[in-house]
């Protein structure tokens, strides 16, 4: 019987009292089965039935506990006086199983006597029981040197174990006082079985991190359509998609040099790529002359599949010994960074290896960079894209076709925090050294391609830390809160001083406008200045904020345009591929640059953009990142927007593409990334996704390419321009794609 009772129902379990030594050394504290020590029982809006137990299929005899629906369902369990001595114990240790045939995400919080939490979220995978393992200090795959960990659970020494992977907090060992599992709202009832509850003097940490990596750089654990087992196979491979590539390639649609669509609509040749509306659409056009939809790829290169190996080489069963052939794909390599992206991280130092350079070897007996780059060129042609996206080998410049650059500004200018600072901070573009830097970045960056027809442009930077578009007014205006926070000798916060003070003359002129006791103006260039929030009764508030903002994101962007036009007078400037960002930063984006560019994980390009800002805008707009992974082909994180199957990324892709065609504003849309990134951890900052439409092995996922190549090369229609004075094409609707993700390509 089910109690949804809000009252904490609490179960005393005495038996064997005495005599039993709190003292968790690798022991059963507390079996729900058979009770054997003092430990008390609390439920919280869930059902524990006294006497209730349950066989499993398994044979194993478990106690059911009921979750019902309510905001935070939970069961407690702490002694029954005193407190648990765990200083010996390196986990918790919990026999569980899901009732249901379905995950569900268990919270576990652990709390000693002088308040300290350890918390860790474990999702619990459908099947037989396993023994749930909570490391009693903090960890993560971060400090194993990866984005996301291997699977579990583990299996070893014929058992199941299921060891936690992310846990936060501190704990004093020898004062633990609680353990309490949870769950968060609920929409339904949810069951859980449970067995012995006690301690480990193993957390299993190491067997889960222990053998990962085969002589493939394979996840060795697992296998999948297409795993390599042998040199052989991968020459089988080439040669296989020789002949397959130059099948696709004679049926592409007939295109221009650039890849422009011919057939239909014609505009002005100029010799370089330019934008240009007709109707309601906006194009990108090609040199000839001919509409152009830019279909990329970023890292097109075999230099970012490098991982380190030092410190942590039993993660690695089959690295090479030092005098052998393959030896020569060691290298050494530093990526500590004090960014958010490398947060906690280990092991971004030393030694690494890199399997794909490997592989490569093995494949084609050698390394030559020129095989490489046209090989590059051939896939990507026949598998419907037209341009090479940011992060790529510098070689493309050299194999017609179009490509793009990055604008990479680094000095020492100031920056400011705005707490979306993934990357680093904000460059404060009112420091004199960021004009100096950002010349100098461009006039390197534009010295080989002022003249180069294959370039369609320049992004202005990545990522930048603008802040959030949202109801939290902390990140609405971060960038002005986190300005304001500084020391006035930081440009940007003389910048907005000067702009209140011409404003109000005075502390007290500010004071009325902002609400706020301002006892003296040399108050606000303390450090550490909070502002107060923007609120009704003081609308000055946010329109100082916002006006700051505009100033700023103006300031940054003209820098950046002026000196382009200057270097590189032929070639767009396309945008600064926002993630996190603000309407003042897109706004000032569209008045200096020629293209507005987003980085957009989300199952539509749409979603999550300020589409009625967009069109008020009008200017052309490039979707400059998105994918879509999974996490059952080797690599162990499903990235940024992760679908559920291998089979799913196909159909994701094309739906991904078919919104992007619909938008008129949208002129391009490019992928994240070329290669799957090491299983274990590249060396910028450990991510380790599959998410390439190539593998480690150089052997691309064929019924992800043949689903990509279908729904790109659907986009001709789509991206054919009317003549002058006709109205604009409408977007065609392409049939769902098989949901397998094995349809056949090849026909345009």
């Amino acid at each position: 019987m089910l109690s949804t009772s809000k009252r904490p129902l609490v179960l005393a379990i005495l038996l064997g009292l005495s005599g039993i030594p709190l003292v968790a050394q690798a022991e059963t504290l507390f079996n729900f089965v058979r009770p054997l020590d003092a430990v008390q029982v609390t439920t919280q809006d869930a059902v524990l039935p006294s006497v209730t137990a349950e066989s499993t299929p398994e044979g194993e005899i478990l106690r059911r506990l009921t979750f019902n629906v309510a905001d935070k369902p939970s069961l407690r369990l702490t002694p029954q006086s005193g407190s648990w001595d765990w200083s010996a114990a390196e986990a918790m240790s919990l026999r569980i199983q899901s009732a249901q045939d379905w995950a569900i995400t268990v919270e576990v919080a652990i709390e000693s006597a002088d308040g300290k939490v350890l918390t860790s979220q474990v999702a619990l995978p459908a099947g037989p029981a396993q023994t749930l393992l909570v490391p009693l200090a903090a960890t993560s795959p971060n400090a194993h040197g990866m984005r996301a960990a291997p699977p579990v659970p583990l299996t070893r020494d014929g058992k199941r174990w299921l060891p936690a992977i992310q846990v936060s907090g501190e704990l004093d060992r020898s004062r633990v006082t609680s353990v309490t599992l949870s769950l968060n709202k609920p929409a339904a009832a949810q069951n859980i079985l449970l067995g012995r509850f006690g301690t480990s003097p193993d957390d299993h940490q190491d067997a889960l991190y222990e053998g990962l990596m085969d002589a493939y750089g394979q996840y060795a654990r697992g296998d999948w359509p297409g795993k390599v087992k042998s040199d052989e196979q991968l020459k089988k491979g080439a040669a296989d998609e020789a002949r397959l590539l130059a099948d696709w390639t004679a049926k592409l649609p007939k295109q221009d040099a650039y890849g422009g669509w011919i057939g239909g609509g014609t505009f002005e040749a100029t010799g370089f790529f330019r934008t240009e509306k007709r109707g309601e659409r906006w194009y990108l056009v090609t040199p000839e002359g001919h509409p152009f939809f830019s279909l990329g790829v970023n890292a097109v290169t075999p230099g970012l599949s490098q991982t380190y190996v030092e410190g942590r080489e039993s993660m690695f069963k089959a690295l090479p010994e030092d005098n052998a052939p393959l030896a020569r794909h060691f290298g050494q390599g530093d990526d500590r960074a004090h960014t958010d992206a490398n947060q906690g991280r280990a092991f971004n130092q030393g030694r690494w290896y890199d399997f794909y350079g490997a592989n490569l070897e093995r494949t084609y007996g050698g390394n030559d960079p020129q095989r490489w780059l046209g090989h590059a060129v051939e896939r990507l042609r026949a598998w419907g894209f037209n341009t090479v996206g940011n992060w790529s080998d510098g070689g493309f410049s050299g194999q017609r076709m179009p490509y793009t650059l990055p604008l990479s500004i680094r000095g020492d200018f100031a920056t400011i925090r705005t707490g979306f600072d993934w990357w680093g901070g904000m460059p404060d573009p009112f420091d004199p050294r960021f004009a100096m830097a950002a010349e100098r970045a461009i006039a390197i960056a534009a010295r080989d391609h002022r003249d180069d027809p294959w370039l369609i442009g320049y992004f202005a930077d990545n990522e930048l830390a603008w802040g959030g578009h949202g109801d939290d007014p902390k990140a609405r205006y971060a960038l002005a809160y986190g300005t304001l926070r500084l020391t006035t000798d930081v440009p940007a916060k003389r910048a907005f001083l000067k702009q209140l003070r011409d404003k109000y003359r005075n502390q007290e002129g500010l004071s009325k406008a902002w609400g706020i006791e301002l006892k003296a103006w040399e108050l606000m260039e303390d450090p550490g200045f909070e502002p107060p929030l923007p609120n009704p009764e003081h609308p000055a508030i946010e329109e100082d904020f916002k006006r700051f903002q505009v100033f700023f994101a103006e300031t940054y962007f003209k820098t950046i345009a002026d000196s382009l036009k200057w270097h590189a007078p032929n070639h767009l400037l396309l945008g600064g591929r926002f993630a996190a960002t603000v309407p003042e930063a897109v706004e000032a984006c569209a008045r200096y640059c020629d293209v507005i560019s987003f980085n957009r994980y989300t199952p539509e390009p749409q979603q999550g953009l300020d589409m009625d800002l967009l069109r008020r805008l009008d200017k052309p707009l490039m979707l400059t990142e998105f994918h879509f992974g999974s996490r059952d082909r080797g690599p162990f994180w499903g990235g940024v927007m992760e679908v559920q199957r291998e089979e799913d990324r196909g159909p994701a892709y094309a739906r991904f593409l078919q919104k992007a065609a619909e938008e008129p504003l949208i002129v391009g849309a490019h992928w994240f990334q070329y290669l799957d990134q090491p299983a274990t951890g590249r060396l910028l900052d450990g991510e380790n996704g599959h998410l390439g439409l190539v593998a480690i092995t150089d052997r691309p996922w064929q019924g992800f390419v043949e689903s990509v190549r279908k729904a790109n090369l659907a986009l001709a229609k789509v991206i054919d321009a009317p003549q002058a004075g006709e109205p604009a094409p409408k977007a065609v609707e392409s049939p769902p794609p098989a949901a397998s993700g094995k349809e056949e390509g090849g026909k345009p």
